[in-house]
């Protein structure tokens, strides 16, 4: 343990095995040298972005997924682009210096919709993350001559055989494709994985935490399997918080200057999970703009945790949990490497 962690936090190298052997570990010496090595490469500052669920409406028939296409029973919205840009404008004169656009793949929002929506919320001086979805090459571009900064794509799995029994009618080759396509681009391009899925395998995390390596991913969000009642996994278990933290910090130690969110699946299955994972080598909170109104139907996953940033003194509460830690709010607008 102490040869693969010291080379891990030298050479930021590790082999499949290796990681193997850090994931079936007992943790605690892993989650600190995390920590030592997000200390050193991004500092103490925790970046917040703030998030807007805008559409709950999917195309997708992901097994996980709360939101998808053949689940009768959720509440659907889709908010106007008027509606969504001045939340962003309430988020940048709060203090927000990124706004999160996520939602499911609603074909509504054409790309020129989606360019206006951005170039309109450049004029507020902040970074724009995109996080909707399979798109075309031609999208991708439009969305970044708009202005967007960041793209969120997780690959959930990179199993193949996994990803075809998840995600009915999607084509893992062209989640690939989406993904080398936003870095061919430019963007800051986020990934990811859900930890616990039915038929997972310690072999194949380590396979995703490679992945992430070898795509140099500039964002990477990890959270456990949450089972929703309305979807065809309701009744498989949940996965685990602790194995969850492992790949975080596993994924810090190998890209040592990326970003990497303290996810609301954390805290969702594990009291304080955002805080411990900020203390695992997370350096990233993504508070919700969104509003009750909406927060409450975007469930992806049941009992969704989160922090209502449309709340009064929201920031002021949040700058009070990171001081208990040691840690202090961003001025800045949180690219890799620390740039402004």
């Amino acid at each position: 343990m102490e040869y693969i962690l010291n080379k891990a936090i030298e050479t930021h190298n590790l082999t499949k095995e290796e990681i193997i052997i850090l994931l079936n570990s007992d943790g605690q010496s892993l989650f600190a040298a995390a920590d030592k090595v997000r200390q050193k490469y991004v500092g103490n500052a925790v970046h917040l972005r703030g998030l807007i669920e805008f559409t709950n409406i999917c195309r997708c028939t992901c097994k996980y997924c709360g939101i998808r296409v053949e689940n009768k029973e959720v509440s659907r919205y889709r908010m106007s682009p008027e509606e969504i840009i001045s939340l962003a404008k309430k988020g940048s004169k709060s203090g927000f210096r990124t706004i999160v656009l996520q939602g499911g793949e609603d074909a509504f929002y054409t790309k020129d919709i989606m360019c206006n929506i951005i170039k309109e919320i450049k004029k507020f001086d902040v970074a724009v993350t995109l996080s909707i979805g399979e798109r075309s090459f031609e999208d991708y571009k439009a969305f970044k001559d708009a202005g967007a900064d960041r793209y969120l794509l997780r690959i959930e799995t990179t199993d193949r055989s996994l990803y075809k029994n998840l995600h009915p009618n999607m084509d893992f080759d062209n989640r690939l494709r989406c993904l080398y396509d936003l870095k061919r681009l430019g963007y800051e391009t986020g990934t990811g994985c859900l930890i616990g899925l039915p038929a997972q395998t310690i072999e194949s995390l380590a396979d995703d935490i490679l992945f992430f390596k070898s795509l140099d991913s500039d964002m990477v969000g990890v959270g456990p399997f949450l089972p929703h009642s309305q979807t065809p996994l309701k009744d498989c278990q949940s996965g685990s918080f602790d194995l969850a933290l492992k790949v975080m910090a596993i994924t810090r130690l190998l890209l040592p200057d990326i970003n990497i969110p303290a996810t609301t699946a954390m805290e969702t299955i594990s009291p304080n999970g955002r805080l411990i994972a900020l203390k695992s080598g997370a350096n990233v909170f993504m508070p919700n703009l969104s509003g009750e109104e909406y927060a409450s139907k975007y469930e992806i996953y049941p009992e969704k945790s989160g922090i209502n940033a449309s709340k009064s003194g929201i920031i002021s509460e949040i700058e009070e949990k990171l001081h208990c830690i040691g840690r202090e709010i961003s001025s800045n607008k949180g690219f890799r490497n620390l740039k402004n």
